[in-house]
């Protein structure tokens, strides 16, 4: 399920796109709410007058892709992250663990990482399957739009700062919580904010521009520092295995 359920989730959204662009009229989209977005979009890539009225709309849509992506490895920290202090509590392994030289930050960090990068993985495959669906929906000459600094910047760059704030949340929730189902509620949060920045996005509200993109990325990764601190002061070593039995 976790290699299945992204590319599934990639093929649903490539089938929306496609079914979007070519059956509703583009004047009817242009002068829906996503005008605005569209008229930002103009101001940012000039390039695209060359293109169709329905062209420069798929390409709207598919740059939003990298951070509909995001969903994807919030979804594997759910999944993975969320088990790893609990499961480990149950086996009786965590005793020994703990019984190490190893630092705290350390334990937290490798266990973060340990999710992240298979997460990370995942979705930069859902995003070359992405890229495939465009030229098997017969667009294979709009990747040349997609395929920019902010895209690769977003998916490089910003999907990174995503997937190992939601691990750390997962391993904070796991830390807290005395069964996987508990500490999943720590990561479900993010969700909406995620959804939030994808429909904002959309609406034209945030621009496509290398500069947000930056300044987003900044504040993801001062919450990641943050994050990180909290998670090794809520551990507490010494008395989580006391208050855990």
């Amino acid at each position: 399920m976790v290699t299945l359920l992204p590319l599934l989730i990639v093929a649903q959204v490539l089938v929306i796109i496609y079914l979007v662009v070519y059956l509703v009229p583009a004047d009817a989209l242009v002068s829906s709410i996503l005008g605005n977005g569209l008229s930002r979009l103009h101001a940012s890539m000039p390039e695209l007058v060359v293109l169709s009225t329905g062209d420069q709309i798929q390409v709207y849509f598919l740059l939003q892709l990298p951070i509909y992506l995001l969903l994807i490895p919030m979804m594997m920290s759910n999944i993975l992250c969320t088990f790893s202090i609990v499961e480990e509590k149950q086996t009786r392994t965590l005793e020994p663990l703990l019984a190490t030289p190893v630092r705290t930050w350390e334990l937290l960090l490798a266990k973060a990482l340990a999710g992240t990068l298979p997460a990370m993985g995942m979705a930069l495959v859902s995003a070359g399957f992405a890229l495939l669906g465009v030229v098997i929906m017969g667009s294979g000459s709009l990747l040349v739009f997609l395929l920019t600094p902010y895209w690769l910047v977003s998916l490089l760059l910003v999907t990174p700062l995503v997937t190992f704030l939601s691990f750390l949340l997962g391993i904070i929730g796991s830390s807290r919580a005395t069964d996987p189902r508990s500490a999943q509620v720590w990561v479900l949060p993010m969700v909406l904010p995620l959804l939030a920045w994808v429909a904002v996005q959309v609406l034209g509200y945030i621009p496509l521009t290398m500069s947000a993109l930056l300044v987003a990325a900044l504040i993801l990764a001062a919450a990641v520092g943050f994050l990180l601190w909290a998670a090794v002061l809520l551990f507490r070593r010494e008395s989580i295995l006391v208050h855990w039995r």
